[in-house]
């Protein structure tokens, strides 16, 4: 992706290049604006420069870039612990995160009670009123032959469907908890606090609400019947795990889906590819993950004293490992930069890996896969809309803030039956 803008806080870069080297060395910050227009091309030089560096930043941490440790440390839950939190500088919600602020076994465990509610198998059911979602929200704004994409499409959508199928909580909240998560992700935000607070208080309401209803069949369900070594959950870690849920189920495909459109806008040959080969969508939807992941870093917390890349990390160290580092390492990719839908193997890391891989990725393919089919049949010509000035969303996740983009207007279509 090339950058929108060369002028930094923290230092100047060059423009269409990455971060100066001393940065990159020794003062990497992962939530420092200035990073988020030039990111891909400073992991690319970070990944040259030293795989595994020291930043002295918000008291010292490791950046890993290489796909061989990226996949080291997320695959040794023993020596690289998830349970001092995820996030650098060390913040956490009013409760964890569950199961990714928690290690294997009680991990396990936990994972096994909302797996089964994510499988293909258990989802599939959601592809038709899915698609009528998509076709509705596509005919809102396809006869302008414009739209703000992240507001018009790629917000609504999965955070609709996710509301719908997977909590059946009211439509009219989607806005109020979008806006907590989307808050509570960014470390620096001046109200990350208030709304880790304010999101976990929904979800309390939530839950409460639906322990006086009729059974829906769904993950909350589950998640209220369950049980942890022969005890119900506590309340805490029956709000951990649906708060994870709604973290991953409303930014991390809306990141996703901006971030193909713009590519789509940059190389107009992708989606003229993938509409007049539908078929080819879903090995596509891997290899625009790979490309321009969403979820693009996490940390750990060394358990022991370790060397990883040449380096000693010592007990206590905080480690950032960044997936969208990974997924561009030539080492494990071919001609990373290049979109390949044909790639294989594609063993990409936009999910994450080892245990706490990402508890959605179904959910996820399945949505993404619905999005891009409907996209590129109905919008043709598709371009970035003139004057447009792209800025990111980048810390642990990234997404554009707006993208507005223009087409070929075409007819509303109604919505299906299903």
């Amino acid at each position: 992706m090339q950058p929108t803008s060369s002028v930094t806080p923290d230092g100047p870069a060059a423009a269409g290049g990455p971060m100066p080297d001393e940065w990159c060395l020794r003062e990497f910050n992962h939530v420092s604006p200035a990073l988020a227009p030039v990111l891909p091309e400073t992991l690319a030089r970070m990944r040259s420069l030293c795989p595994v560096a020291h930043s002295e930043a918000h008291g010292g941490f490791w950046v890993v870039t290489k796909y061989e440790d990226v996949l080291r440390v997320a695959q040794d839950w023993e020596t690289f612990t998830s349970e001092e939190g995820l996030n650098i500088p060390p913040y956490r919600g009013t409760v964890r995160n569950i199961p990714v602020e928690v290690d294997p076994p009680e991990q396990r465990v936990y994972k096994r009670l909302v797996n089964a509610h994510l499988t293909p198998k258990a989802i599939a059911h959601w592809e038709t009123p899915a698609r009528a979602l998509v076709t509705r929200l596509i005919d809102d704004f396809v006869e302008r032959g414009a739209c703000e994409f992240m507001d018009d499409f790629a917000r609504p959508f999965p955070s609709t469907s996710f509301f719908d199928f997977a909590l059946h909580a009211p439509r009219d909240e989607i806005a109020k908890v979008a806006e907590l998560a989307s808050a509570s992700s960014v470390p620096n935000h001046p109200r990350a606090q208030e709304s880790w607070a304010g999101l976990s208080a929904w979800i309390t309401n939530l839950l409460a609400e639906r322990r006086g209803a009729a059974p829906r069949g769904d993950v909350v369900d589950a998640v209220l019947a369950a049980e942890y070594e022969g005890r119900p959950l506590t309340e805490a870690e029956a709000v951990g795990i649906v708060q994870l849920l709604v973290l991953g189920g409303l930014e991390t495909t809306a990141g996703a889906l901006g971030l193909m459109m713009l590519r789509f806008t940059r190389q107009p040959e992708i989606p003229a590819l993938l509409r007049a080969h539908p078929e080819r969508i879903p090995t596509a939807v891997e290899e625009l993950l790979r490309l321009d992941s969403p979820f693009i870093a996490i940390a750990r917390t060394a358990t022991r004293d370790v060397e990883l890349g040449g380096r000693q990390i010592h007990a206590g160290d905080k480690v950032l490992l960044y997936w969208a580092s990974a997924n561009h390492d030539t080492a494990e990719f071919p001609d990373a930069d290049a979109f390949d839908p044909g790639r294989s193997p594609n063993r990409h890391v936009a999910f994450g890996a080892g245990p706490h891989r990402c508890l959605g990725s179904n959910v996820a393919r399945l949505n993404l896969r619905i999005a891009l089919e409907e996209l590129t049949s109905r919008l043709g010509d598709i371009r970035l809309a003139d004057g447009a000035d792209i800025h990111f969303h980048n810390t642990l996740t990234r997404s554009p803030h707006t993208l507005p983009i223009t087409f070929r207007p075409g007819p509303r279509v109604g919505t299906p039956t299903s």
